[in-house]
């Protein structure tokens, strides 16, 4: 491998790592990573536990979709709010251009369940796992999340 690749390489993951280390422990603050765009809306003049944002809702979930929302309603809810829109001081809608698909892929409500996630977009602090929650039900979950999505035009 030529040197100035080698370099190139090196100083590419110097200058990633410096801004791991400068973000500190809590990640960066929410709309401050580089090259992000999503920054989260502002909800100062929301009430505490209100929603976040508003979720038009399909007619009728069907398959996989219905299943993920009797597990979202019994699993979910409780944090992220009624339709996944969120609660204003607890934790963040599901129905935002920062869960788009080509953001936050699938398997990262997989990950993000079974081993909870770190702040990183939102200042609701970090969200702990989930216990009782199957592979299959999480990909139920996804299913509604992503059908709500698609009705509110985030795809």
């Amino acid at each position: 491998m030529p040197r100035n690749v080698i370099l190139i390489a090196f100083a590419l993951a110097a200058v990633v790592g410096l801004a791991l280390w400068a973000s500190g422990p809590e990640g960066p603050a929410p709309g401050e990573m580089a090259g992000h765009s999503m920054t989260p809306p502002d909800t100062d003049a929301l009430e505490a536990g209100a929603p976040i944002v508003e979720v038009v809702v399909p007619a009728a979930f069907e398959g996989r979709a219905a299943l993920g929302e009797t597990a979202f309603n019994a699993a979910c809810a409780a944090c992220h709010g009624q339709n996944a829109a969120g609660q204003n001081g607890v934790a963040p809608p599901l129905v935002h251009k920062i869960y788009e698909p080509s953001h936050h892929g699938d398997m990262a409500f997989q990950l993000a369940v079974k081993n909870g996630v770190r702040a990183h977009h939102w200042t609701f602090g970090n969200m702990p796992p989930v216990e009782g929650l199957t592979n299959g039900d999480v990909g139920n979950i996804v299913a509604y999340v992503r059908r709500l999505q698609e009705e509110n035009g985030i795809e």
